[in-house]
């Protein structure tokens, strides 16, 4: 007697989504020493993350929020234990935002580009908190704004591409 397993294209994808973000959160460190480009610029988590929105389900993108940050910060003890919350949080509010304001705006690329600035100003907000009362080290701002907003307008593009383009076939 022979079994057939199968998966489900979402419970494929999201294992394949999922592997890859916990090796690319794994090899950033290695990847910018060996391209000599700091990686962290292209957001890593919040990339899984916007593949996760697109290619899975809602529950693996928060799955994905909640742990990417845990899992760099159990591998290699970065970011420090607040940071990794805050990013934490800043990672799920963004997940709750988009899907908030996607039923409302009708409209993917505005949706996820008001949600990626609405939960960066979240997270500037409690990060500001957090060095003021010492939680954190100095210094609220390491990523130039000008990329935060270069990624947020390419992260927002992909999933307008990547949706309309599901739509229509």
């Amino acid at each position: 007697m022979t079994s057939t397993f199968s998966l489900s294209r979402p419970v494929l994808g999201s294992i394949i989504i999922n592997a890859a973000a916990l090796l690319l959160i794994y090899f950033t460190p290695a990847l910018s020493h060996l391209f000599n480009f700091p990686m962290y610029l292209i957001e890593p988590m919040r990339l899984m993350l916007i593949l996760a929105i697109v290619h899975s389900d809602r529950r693996n993108a928060y799955l994905l929020a909640v742990t990417l940050p845990l899992f760099s910060f159990a591998i290699s003890a970065h970011p420090v234990f607040y940071k990794m919350l805050l990013i934490s949080a800043e990672l799920t509010l963004n997940v709750w935002l988009f899907f908030l304001l996607k039923s409302r705006m009708k409209n993917d690329f505005a949706a996820m580009l008001s949600a990626i600035i609405l939960s960066k100003l979240a997270y500037y907000l409690f990060k500001f908190i957090f060095i003021s009362i010492a939680l954190i080290g100095p210094g609220l701002i390491s990523t130039p704004i000008w990329i935060q907003l270069l990624t947020s307008v390419i992260f927002s593009g992909y999933v307008l591409m990547m949706w309309k383009k599901g739509s229509t076939a």
